[in-house]
């Protein structure tokens, strides 16, 4: 083949070139208005005809009286309130929670200039509150927009009353890392304040605070209410830029909004630094070397992340980074021979090469099944050297004790609601995205069932709580059963049915599918919707997903029905495995079965439209699912159904399967994190079912490429400035800096947890460390990290931007978003990948040292680990049993100072490499005690496209910069070049440290404001 070179400067330039010409289409679907993504957005009325709340967040607003809806020539229907005292509109108070910064917008029509009026006030009482008067209050003239905590002056940012009788685009941005207050009148900027609180908690409080937000209302008692007209209402939890609300208004006029993302110059832009400025190490680096890779026909080279440099004045530096070209296909490889890749070192003229060898044959094997997990049985969380709780432990009673006291029937409300049956007594159901008219409703029984059913297996320490929860599971599936066993079958003998999954009709009196869900609006018709159907809404969704609905909460829109029944199928499939309930397997198949029948029937080329379509087709792990229902039972047609839920366009390109990740082509950039990652967990499940290699590469290359192009040091891989979505992956790889840290927040702890699911799947047919190395990070800097400080609150986005702070909800299992869903399953099974052993019980894996006890009951084996890791830099296992066997300890990359072993007291002649496990081989008797010691230093790591910008780590332990307010910019922290530890002073027994006089502590025992990435500078 013809020699192929690819020029990277030439390629940056182009780029730059192109840009300002182009536009990045986000995947089909509403992630995108008006150029922000939606997880910036609280709340939007549009008020045309409804007071329901158009985003996500389900925070539908309610009137103080009858809501009075006009016709306006400019806008349609708009909200009209009469300036009668009761005639005002009220917004959920969960709305304002533990938020960075607020912006808000709309259009007002003004019809009175009394004073006192106001376009909203939202807060506890007149002394903390937040409101804005469009013609001023009794004691200030103007357009007066104001911020209180009590503390502060009484003026706010104030202007020129606006016009009456004439639409008027009103915003106002309180930016609390900016400490300003700014308003603008048809998006020109006319007022400004400084006097602003620190925190809005010191306004609105923290979660569970209740305020009271009014629309067209004042909170000081005989102000008057608003006489005018409203529209398009939004509330915003990040501090708009001046190009933002400036898209908002001029896209509103033209009666549309922008769903395309804008990539010329991505919005809210971090500090520059200068791109040809070697930062870090790579100011002292001399050379790094080309590199030799072979790959087989029509695969891309897999190329090293990292290449061994030389540094000069006899430096001792940490390996290089070197950025690679990322090919959209792989038209490069489809012949056999020779070509060559320049990559390029970030601040550098170094420009090594990859030497690329194409051979021709077929792709090497895929692994095997070579380990197996233990029960969570068999292994049990135990105390600390010192006896005292481990974080593990500590957050695993959070949540185990909240759990159980929650009430089953709160989690079957939304079923018993689709299904037309009546409520016990007292019941309540849940909120946020549990609630009557969203349309995810049921995704948090799924989580729930997993989540009690995981309970019920580790709580053999306290066989009350066990009894709890097999009390529970028992409820729930039997109320399942009962539902399900209703579905297609008359409602009384002798009457009308529809068995057929394929032939479900419109809900009596309608003329088409909707996902209509109010009290008002849901069909309850379950004897027309197909024998074994079970879902917490009707099948409507399904179909209506089917036809090509895409993503949004009207009623000719879905929310990813698929998604929410794969929580759900998972839970029972969970229970069944737990417990052994045949009902669950039962209530599982019947409702796999409806799904078989309707899909086996749909085209091709609809699976694949449906698959790509953002969030409406997000599937969740439903090719996991019925690849692993295939496996209990055996059925051929799970199998298949299994492969409908293929991702084509990721998995394999196209339907010719001619280049895709299967053939290591990164086709997941700028795609909803969370929406593919489950996919991917699937494929491994697919290949475990049906031995087709190329589901295996689809998940060994996506974890590569995840794990070394797209990673935030806490190990989420989301959150893009661009395209922009804080839930997304970067619009290329490598270009975390120039293209992540979303000011809505990125690393959806969500994304975590199926990260994690991959990655100790993965390690089950490929033992390599890199697997468990990224496990532990993930599981100590971010779902360790995810949990409240008191309380099983816990979060959602988790944002490293600087001087940022955690943002918690759910303490009490109420309202559940996807994470809170997660988190009562990641916090029930922390001890799951602890130990592994392998498939003839010949080898025993040592993963993670966590304070446990493991019962391999299949060798009469005891393994206690005693350790107060990562508080202490080494661990003691204790066999207590005999046999021989492979013992296989983790030898972490981040133990580059040495990996001590003693076997009974005795000096052990190891040859240890950093990344690797070693095997320990012998018979074991008896008390055999292994010590392991490894131990810690600080280290940086650094984005990888901006290298002063990096985290600051001990042994595994992400340290956080303990921060007294909101800032904007990184903070700045200089380190000794040849020895960073020179710098930092503290207590590793405590991991407290200071550097400067600043308090650096553990990322998962940090609850403030905090840092979790600096400006480094090494001198």
């Amino acid at each position: 083949m013809k020699s192929y070179t690819v020029f990277l400067r030439f390629i940056l330039v182009a780029t730059i070139l192109t840009k300002g010409l182009s536009l990045v289409q986000a995947q089909s679907g509403d992630q995108i208005l008006d150029g922000i993504g939606e997880t910036g957005m609280i709340a939007r009325y549009v008020f045309n005809g409804d007071l329901k709340d158009w985003s996500r967040n389900n925070l539908h607003a309610t009137a103080g009286r009858d809501a009075q809806f006009i016709t306006d020539k400019r806008f349609g229907k708009v909200l009209s309130l009469s300036g009668e005292s009761n005639d005002f509109i009220q917004i959920p108070a969960d709305a304002l929670t533990d938020m960075e910064s607020l912006s808000i917008s709309g259009w007002i029509y003004l019809r009175s200039e009394k004073k006192g009026q106001v376009f909203f006030d939202f807060g506890k009482d007149t002394r903390k509150h937040f409101f804005a008067a469009p013609v001023g209050t009794k004691s200030q003239v103007g357009f007066q927009s104001l911020i209180t905590s009590g503390k502060n002056n009484q003026k706010g940012a104030v202007s020129s009353a606006i016009t009456l009788n004439k639409w008027v685009y009103l915003t106002i941005v309180v930016d609390i890392p900016s400490k300003t207050m700014l308003t603008y009148v048809d998006a020109v900027p006319v007022g400004e304040s400084k006097q602003i609180p620190r925190e809005l908690t010191e306004v609105f409080g923290s979660a569970g605070e209740k305020n009271q937000l009014y629309i067209g209302k004042s909170l000081f008692a005989g102000s008057p209410t608003l006489d005018g007209m409203l529209h398009d209402f939004r509330i915003y939890r990040v501090p708009l830029s001046k190009n933002q609300l400036t898209g908002i208004y001029t896209n509103s006029q033209r009666g549309r909004s922008s769903v395309a993302v804008n990539v010329t110059k991505v919005e809210d832009n971090l500090p520059e630094f200068p791109l040809t400025q070697a930062q870090l190490y790579n100011a002292y680096l001399i050379a790094v070397p080309d590199v030799q890779v072979e790959t087989a026909l029509r695969d891309l080279p897999r190329l090293p992340s990292y290449v061994q440099g030389t540094y000069k004045e006899d430096m001792v530096g940490p390996q290089v980074r070197v950025l690679w070209p990322s090919p959209n296909d792989n038209s490069t490889v489809l012949e056999a021979g020779r070509y060559t890749i320049t990559g390029r070192v970030p601040g550098t003229d170094l420009q090594p090469k990859a030497i690329v060898t194409v051979k021709a044959g077929d792709t090497a094997a895929a692994p095997s099944l070579k380990l197996a997990k233990f029960d969570l049985n068999q292994v049990s969380l135990q105390a600390d050297e010192q006896n005292q709780e481990t974080k593990f432990i500590e957050n695993r009673n959070k949540f185990i004790s909240t759990l159980a006291v929650t009430d089953p029937n709160s989690f079957l409300y939304m079923f018993r609601d689709a299904f037309g049956q009546p409520q016990p007594p007292g019941t309540k159901p849940l909120g946020v995205w549990d609630s009557q008219d969203t349309k995810l409703r049921g995704h948090a029984t799924g989580h729930y069932l997993t989540a009690i059913a995981q309970a019920y297996a580790s709580t053999g320490y306290d066989k009350t709580l066990q009894a709890n929860f097999a009390e529970k599971m028992n409820y729930m599936v039997n109320t399942l059963y009962e539902m399900a066993q209703l579905s297609g079958k008359p409602q009384q003998a002798g009457g009308t049915a529809v068995a057929d999954p394929t032939a479900v009709p419109y809900g009596p009196g309608k003329s088409t599918y909707d996902s209509d869900l109010s009290q008002e609006g849901i069909r309850t018709d379950y004897w027309n919707w197909g024998v074994g159907y079970i879902s917490a809404y009707p099948p409507d969704q399904f179909i209506m997903l089917e036809k090509g609905a895409k993503y949004g909460g009207q009623k000719n829109q879905v929310w990813g029905p698929y998604y929410t029944l794969h929580k759900i199928l998972a839970g029972l499939i969970d229970v069944y495995e737990v417990s052994g309930n045949e009902k669950a397997l039962q209530v599982a198949t019947g409702m796999a079965d409806w799904v078989h029948a309707r899909l086996s029937q749909l085209p091709k080329e609809t699976l694949i439209k449906v698959w790509s379509t953002y969030i409406a087709g997000e599937f969740g792990g439903m090719n996991e699912t019925m690849a692993h229902l295939y496996r209990i039972t055996n059925k051929e047609h799970y199998l298949k159904t299994a492969q409908l839920f293929d991702n084509i366009d990721m998995f394999f390109g196209n339907a010719q399967h001619a280049h895709g990740l299967a053939k290591n082509v990164d086709t997941f950039r700028g795609l909803h994190a969370n929406q593919h990652i489950p996919q991917i967990v699937g494929s491994i499940e697919m290949y475990q079912a049906s031995n087709l290699p190329e589901y295996y590469r689809v998940a060994d290359n996506f974890w590569y490429k995840a794990v070394n192009d797209y990673m935030y040091s806490i190990g989420g891989v989301a959150g893009a400035r661009n395209p922009a979505n804080a839930e997304v992956f970067t619009a290329e790889p490598s270009t975390l800096y120039e293209n992540g840290f979303s000011e809505g927040g990125q690393n959806e702890t969500c994304g975590t947890y199926n990260m994690l699911k991959l990655t100790s799947n993965l390690f089950l047919f490929d033992q390599r460390a890199a697997y468990m190395d990224y496990y532990e990070r993930g599981l100590y800097n971010h779902i360790l990290a995810s949990v409240a400080e008191n309380s099983a609150a816990n979060t959602y986005h988790v944002s490293l931007r600087p001087g940022v702070q955690k943002q918690f909800s759910n303490a009490n299992m109420t309202g559940f978003t996807c994470c809170n869903g997660t988190a009562i399953e990641s916090s029930t099974k922390l001890q799951n990948s602890i130990y592994f052993k392998s498939k003839d019980d010949q080898a025993l894996y040592v993963n993670l040292y966590i304070p446990s006890t493991l019962e391999w009951t299949e060798r009469q084996v005891t393994v206690e680990q005693k350790t107060s890791f990562p508080k202490q830099d080494e661990t003691e296992l204790t066999i207590k049993g005999n046999g021989t066997f492979d013992l296989h300890v983790r030898v972490p990359s981040w133990a580059t100072k040495g990996f001590f072993v003693t076997i009974n007291g005795q000096d052990q002649n190891v040859q240890a490499q950093p990344g690797t496990y070693l095997k320990l081989s012998r018979n074991w008797k008896n008390g055999d005690r292994i010590t392991l010691k490894m131990p810690f230093q600080f280290r940086l790591d650094p984005v990888m496209d901006q290298q002063n910008v990096a985290s600051l780590f001990y042994g595994p332990i992400l340290l956080a910069a303990q921060e007294p307010e909101a800032r904007k910019d990184w903070r700045k922290v200089t380190l000794d070049a040849k020895d960073i530890s020179k710098s930092i002073e503290g207590d590793p027994k405590r991991l407290e440290f200071k550097i400067d006089g600043v308090d650096f502590k553990p990322f998962y025992e940090t609850y403030g404001r905090h840092s979790v990435y600096l400006d480094v500078t090494l001198k």
